[in-house]
């Protein structure tokens, strides 16, 4: 009984070692997948919106209502669709992004709909929105000319802005075309202008292209047709110092001439005596 009990007492010793050994074999195993893993796989989150995104890729904008509404929630859209927000999120930054008397707009929406997206966007297009611009912004289209001393580039960016907001509701080719139209009638310089008219460009890209290169060309040739000006007017001088130069040294060999007889021509002698007159 002594030694079977010395036996079982072994082998239990026995077998806690190779498990105790086993177990941090497996547990240091367990432990590498594990680092592995997260290095592949930082994140794994639900898909409720309390988890998602919660720390943004890119980071969101603000408005206070002073610059376009329009152009805020292009920015805002591009934002949100980068950092995959979803309508929760997104209405959630929006109210965050708000300051000042945008921010105010948040009052008067439901403690309910704080986080409702179309709710918070119709508050502000509403309040801040351009829709109400749209006539005023297509009279200033028509009426638009070009300013003294603004460049083909400036007033066509000027035009696409216009455009942005008097037909925002438009189908792309047909902004494109309006565009390239009152881009045409706003060219100052008449000759452009027809030049440019002529083409029939359909859209403002193209308008803007063929009227700078038109520019171009007529630059270059008003710089050539002075040079051909100033040589015509320098060969002519020339042609007016050859004579010059020609008539002046006929001049001078007359003159030279003049004198050369007068040295040869013999002296009066104002000794000789008269013997008539004694």
């Amino acid at each position: 009984m002594l030694i079977l009990g010395t036996n079982l007492a072994t082998l239990a010793t026995n077998l806690a070692t190779i498990l105790a050994t086993n177990l941090v074999t497996i547990l240091a195993t367990w432990r590498q997948s594990w680092r592995l893993e997260l290095e592949v796989r930082p994140f794994s989150f639900s898909a409720s919106p309390e988890f998602m995104h919660s720390r943004p890729t890119i980071k969101s904008l603000t408005f206070d209502g002073q610059t376009s509404w329009t152009v805020f929630k292009t920015q805002f859209d591009v934002v949100s669709s980068t950092n995959g927000w979803t309508d929760f999120v997104k209405a959630s930054q929006l109210g965050a992004s708000l300051r000042g008397s945008a921010a105010e707009v948040l009052q008067g929406i439901p403690a309910d709909k704080l986080t409702d997206l179309t709710t918070i966007e119709k508050a502000l297009e509403s309040r801040f929105g351009d829709s109400h611009l749209t006539q005023f912004y297509r009279t200033e289209l028509k009426t638009r000319r070009q300013k003294p001393g603004e460049s083909l580039q400036e007033l066509a960016a000027d035009v696409e802005r216009l455009m942005s907001l008097a037909y925002a509701e438009c189908p792309l080719d047909v902004r494109e075309s309006l565009a390239a139209q009152y881009f045409v009638d706003a060219i100052r310089d008449e000759d452009t202008q027809h030049s440019t008219r002529f083409m029939d460009a359909k859209d403002l890209k193209s308008s803007l292209a063929y009227s700078m290169k038109y520019e171009a060309a007529r630059t270059v040739s008003k710089i050539s047709r002075h040079v051909r000006s100033i040589e015509t007017e320098d060969h002519m001088s020339r042609e007016r110092d050859d004579k010059f130069e020609f008539f002046f040294n006929r001049l001078e060999k007359l003159l030279n001439s003049s004198v050369a007889r007068k040295k040869n021509t013999p002296r009066r002698n104002s000794n000789v005596t008269c013997w008539k007159c004694n």
